[in-house]
């Protein structure tokens, strides 16, 4: 095989090269789709960062010259544009207040793309202190590294036994993502039915209840991801939710005795419940940020005085590993990203009829942005560094963030404007949230992969060069992908959306309701305030039960089970159960990580395969027009395809754990 070109200077560390890119662009593409389709689905997404290695490893095996280093570079292209796709906890909002239709690429490029650099440029002057001088964990940045360690370690013995956990772990990738693909085709031919769904009236007033178990293998994966204690939040959630408000509030209904139970029910969990659970969400967050004040307070001034202390000049002399972006470079960049964003906010106002106020809202949307941006880019990487990227309550920064600009909006701007401009200041509003919640998304992943790089030797400039690549390649790809979506299925609440069919988009749902209700008074107190006693009873439950040991009770995984719909909150919970179960027994093997990690890349391809065909079946949607079109039975089927579905869904969920069991048997043996 040719020899790959280094790129900046030449270096006998093979690290920043041409391959190395353009297979993290490509894995990018692949796990960015599937992200931005689990996120709209489920509102969650899965770290790209394992998975992107192992393939990684599995491929450049087969040139020579590979590094781990180089191996460190695919990932860190595919994970900061794997995080970027949180954008879709945001940018819908648009669409379901009804402002846009779609998802104008110029502008939805240019969101993702200036925000996700600028959460790199922030990440840069924190990386010393959050990392470097740091004793934070990050664990998703350590598994990654040990991961890379793993695939890289030379010698007979040795090496035999890592290139065999290296093909076991490609091998448990290929097998969750086949087995999920395999299963979502033959959902959408309605042979097997999508979930079991039942509601019934209860209590002596006829409130309602049920329950909804979506068959999906990537909720499973999920549940397996986020472990034990955040499945029984989640599920002491959906108990609040669907055993305790849900029918309370369904009994005082007015005309509730005349509707259907599936209808009450969903109504008053949709218009009621769900402010239950963003209060929920909100205290839950909040009180994370304030525990996080004395340790962000304190790593920024490690920052600067790290920036005081190093002279002029004296950069060059540094070792190759403490060599970031010049700091100069790093105002540049920043300051060339201002301006476009300027410009956004300028032609975004405009056309939304607010040009009497312009300079006002150019200048405080200005301010807001460089202000807030940097306050979420040290909270998030610092979360990512205390309980990892996938586990950081970026939800809750992006409650913050909206209610934070329509309180300014409502109170400084909307006096100065007519009644009828209501609509345009909460687009508005959603509009500068979602460049910082871009900036937040990628500060909360660029740490974690800033400290796998110093775990492996990684030089990072260079690393910073590639996570500006992945966000490039993730804002590439994210407008069409959201855009197919949209007009294959719709978001729930959506003007003109069906809502048997809308994807759910809670966390983008939830956002533009609090800028709406916020903006034209109208929101929802007093079920929020439930949400938020409900909150700090949790989070005192929670500080209890760590006192006493090791268990805990997530108050943000509590709120998100009120406020996700059951379709998506049940069937994690099984997840969670069987993960636990699978890593209850590989506690007893000669290798537990190693069984574990095996684990942790069979549930990333269950989630990257059926999230592809739900976006090549959306694909398929708008192409034909048709809702279904794959369906090889109608409606009359519907009863059997429960009957089979629930039992091929239960097989091939065994049959995947009996495989991986073996497998992490065999990889221990190292046979």
């Amino acid at each position: 095989m040719s020899q790959s070109v280094e790129l900046g200077t030449a270096s006998a560390q093979r690290e920043l090269t041409w391959r190395a890119l353009l297979l993290g662009v490509a894995i990018t593409l692949v796990f960015t789709a599937a992200n931005v389709f689990l996120g709209l689905k489920a509102g969650l997404t899965f770290a790209t960062s394992i998975p992107a290695a192992v393939i990684s490893m599995a491929v450049l095996r087969a040139f020579k010259g590979g590094s781990i280093q180089e191996n460190n570079i695919v990932q860190t292209v595919a994970s900061s544009a794997g995080t970027l796709s949180s954008i879709i906890f945001v940018l819908p909002g648009l669409v379901m207040v009804g402002w846009w239709n779609g998802f104008p690429y110029g502008v939805s490029f240019s969101i993702c793309a200036l925000g996700g650099v600028l959460g790199v440029m922030y990440s840069i002057p924190l990386r010393r202190a959050l990392v470097t001088q740091s004793d934070l964990p990050y664990p998703e940045g350590v598994a990654c590294a040990e991961v890379l360690r793993v695939g890289a370690e030379e010698g007979s013995d040795i090496q035999s036994g890592a290139q065999h956990v290296s093909r076991a772990g490609l091998a448990s990738i290929v097998l969750g993502t086949v087995s999920s693909a395999l299963f979502a085709v033959v959902e959408a031919t309605q042979v097997f039915a999508s979930d079991v769904v039942q509601f019934f009236r209860i209590g002596p007033r006829s409130g309602a209840s049920g329950f909804d178990f979506s068959l999906s293998f990537a909720l499973i994966a999920v549940g397996h991801l986020v472990g034990l204690w955040v499945g029984v939040a989640i599920l002491v959630g959906i108990l609040i939710s669907w055993a305790g408000a849900v029918p309370y509030l369904s009994s005082l209904a007015p005309g509730g005795d005349a509707m259907a139970a599936a209808d009450l029910a969903q109504s008053v969990w949709s218009h009621k419940v769900r402010f239950i659970g963003a209060g929920s969400i909100g205290v839950a967050a909040i009180w994370t940020l304030i525990k996080l004040v004395k340790p962000v307070y304190l790593g920024l001034k490690s920052a600067m005085h790290a920036a005081r202390v190093r002279k002029s000049g004296q950069g060059a002399s540094l070792p190759r590993t403490e060599q970031d972006i010049p700091i100069g470079l790093v105002g540049l960049v920043t300051l060339a990203c201002m301006l476009p964003i300027g410009g956004l906010l300028a032609s975004f106002g405009q056309s939304a009829g607010l040009g009497g106020q312009m300079s006002l809202l150019l200048v405080g949307g200005l301010v807001y942005i460089v202000l807030m941006s940097f306050f979420v880019a040290a909270v998030c990487g610092y979360m990512a560094g205390l309980i990892g990227s996938s586990n950081s309550p970026l939800s809750g920064v992006g409650i913050l963030v909206v209610i934070g600009a329509a309180l300014l909006l409502s109170f400084v701007v909307k006096p100065l404007l007519p009644s009828s401009a209501g609509p345009a200041l909460v687009a508005f509003a959603l509009f500068v949230t979602s460049v910082v919640f871009t900036v937040a998304t990628i500060s909360n992943d660029n740490l974690q992969d800033l400290k796998t790089g110093q775990l492996v030797d990684a030089t990072p400039w260079r690393q910073q060069v590639a996570l500006i690549v992945g966000v490039v390649a993730g804002a590439v790809v994210i407008p069409p992908i959201m855009d197919l979506l949209n007009h294959a299925y719709g978001f729930a609440g959506a003007p003109g959306a069906d809502p048997s069919r809308a994807l759910a988009a809670p966390q983008a749902a939830l956002i533009s309701a609090l800028a709406q209700g916020v903006i034209q008074g109208n929101l929802e107190w007093p079920l929020i305030g439930v949400g938020v006693l409900i909150g700090v009873v949790v989070i005192v439950i929670d500080e209890l039960l760590k006192i006493r040991g090791s268990a805990h009770l997530p108050p943000l995984a509590v709120g998100l089970g009120i406020y996700l719909p059951s379709a998506t909150t049940l069937m994690i919970v099984v997840g969670a159960i069987a993960g636990w179960l699978f890593d209850r027994r590989a506690e007893r093997t000669a290798d537990p990580a190693g069984s574990k990690q095996l684990g942790v890349l069979m549930a990333s391809g269950m989630i990257v395969g059926e999230s592809l065909v739900g976006v090549l079946i959306a694909a398929v949607v708008v192409v034909t027009g048709s809702f279904t079109p794959l369906a090889l039975v109608g409606p009359e089927f519907a009863d059997t395809s429960v009957w089979l579905g629930g039992a091929a869904f239960a097989l091939g969920i065994a049959g995947t754990y009996v495989w991986l069991n073996r497998k992490s048997g065999l990889a221990r043996a190292g046979a």
